[in-house]
């Protein structure tokens, strides 16, 4: 490889990690959720035709300031709502990828998708531009929790858009669902998973509900409207699910990530592993060439911004979207290196790994660190000694284990 392509590549693990993923942002919303803090906008469909033409833009300013046709093996539609996107849009948007980049055999192409946002002809139409993989919002079974989420399906819809997609040609099926509601039973839960298992699906995302400041539902909770969510019940829960994925042949791959064999999702093991990473579209983050990147916040200034006379292209990995390129120094680099990786519950992070991208031994940098979280019995070696992981009472603390490598 030429000293030139070398440059570009992340090349700090001494081991070029020679594939990069895009994550292509569509802010777009029919309404926004009462959990919600992510960045989307409801009521501006009107902007979504000149969103797309920018979006492909910035991959055009991308790849020319790369100065090299980068290898990309997954791409991720996330949102906001990218279902909202008619599946020409979607394709417009696979076309400039593949024009602009080297997509590798294979790659892992996904889509978030609300219920009842995708009928069957589009899920055809979303296959045949390349979609290999849906992301589904289910969330919940029950309608009072939907309704406390204000989600606006039931689960009548998901039920729908899971036979749809099966019969568009769809064999990589995720679903999201949330827990820890308040006023959300036990048996609650149990049901939702169980209904969701039902569905025969390749994979499962489960969160926890997170209050974000800001958002309707930390509104409600901190003026007593809705009682708080219970910690202990959330924990129960978790460990309950756990269980019965894995005696239905599901295996934890990430703290909130179980999938079939051979089903774990690449995109999102490209961020765990600390692995480059394209961020398009407005709010999208990026982490290339040892530089995180943040774009403009909003559509209407994310379009201006690529549609500028003067736009053009910027030194790797920014663009004319970008808004924050920070370089990271190589203790960031480890850091995060650390806090990523250890939410991967069966790989962890492996001495050999670290030494090699970094130079040095974990426990040279980390070694009065990981013996006390060992001796609070938060952290373990793999059985060949190969591999620092969390344990399964840290999983329910991972927050406070990653701190700790800050």
């Amino acid at each position: 490889m030429p000293s030139s392509a070398r440059r570009l590549y992340h090349a700090h693990d001494g081991i070029l990690s020679r594939v990069y993923s895009l994550y292509i942002h569509v802010p777009f919303c029919r309404q926004r959720c009462s959990y919600c803090d992510f960045n989307t906008y409801a009521g501006q469909e009107h902007l979504r035709a000149a969103y797309v033409e920018a979006v492909c833009r910035e991959l055009r300013f991308l790849a020319a300031g790369a100065s090299e046709r980068l290898p990309v093996h997954t791409v991720y539609f996330g949102g906001g709502t990218p279902s909202l996107l008619s599946p020409q849009q979607v394709a417009q948007v696979l076309e400039a990828v593949a024009q602009h980049f080297a997509l590798t055999a294979g790659a892992e192409v996904t889509l978030e998708a609300n219920p009842a946002t995708v009928d069957e002809a589009a899920l055809r139409a979303l296959r045949r531009a390349g979609v290999n993989r849906l992301s589904l919002g289910m969330q919940s079974a029950h309608p009072d929790d939907l309704r406390l989420l204000e989600r606006d399906h039931d689960f009548v819809a998901v039920i729908r858009t899971v036979v749809a997609a099966r019969r568009a040609g769809f064999d990589n099926l995720n679903l999201d669902l949330i827990f820890g509601l308040p006023q959300q039973p036990l048996a609650r839960w149990q049901q939702t998973v169980e209904l969701a298992l039902g569905l025969a699906p390749e994979h499962f995302s489960l969160y926890a509900l997170t209050l974000e400041h800001g958002t309707p539902l930390a509104h409600w909770v901190a003026h007593g409207l809705v009682p708080a969510p219970d910690d202990d019940l959330a924990a129960e829960m978790y460990l309950w699910a756990d269980r019965r994925l894995r005696e239905v042949g599901f295996a934890q791959y990430e703290i909130s990530n179980w999938a079939q064999p051979g089903r774990a999702c690449r995109h999102n093991l490209q961020y765990w592993r600390n692995r480059p990473y394209l961020g398009v579209g407005a709010g999208a983050h990026g982490y290339a060439a040892g530089v995180r990147t943040m774009n403009v916040l909003t559509p209407a200034a994310y379009i201006r911004r690529l549609q500028a006379e003067d736009a053009r292209p910027r030194p790797f990995p920014r663009t004319p979207a970008t808004v924050e390129a920070r370089r990271l120094s190589e203790a960031d680099e480890m850091a995060e290196t650390m806090m990523m990786g250890l939410r991967l519950t069966a790989e962890g992070v492996c001495r050999a790994a670290f030494a090699r991208r970094f130079g040095r031994s974990l426990e040279a940098v980390y070694g009065e660190k990981i013996r006390r979280l060992m001796a609070l019995g938060l952290l373990t070696w793999s059985a060949d000694g190969e591999c620092l992981r969390l344990t399964s009472r840290a999983r329910l603390v991972g927050n406070w284990v990653f701190r700790e490598f800050v």
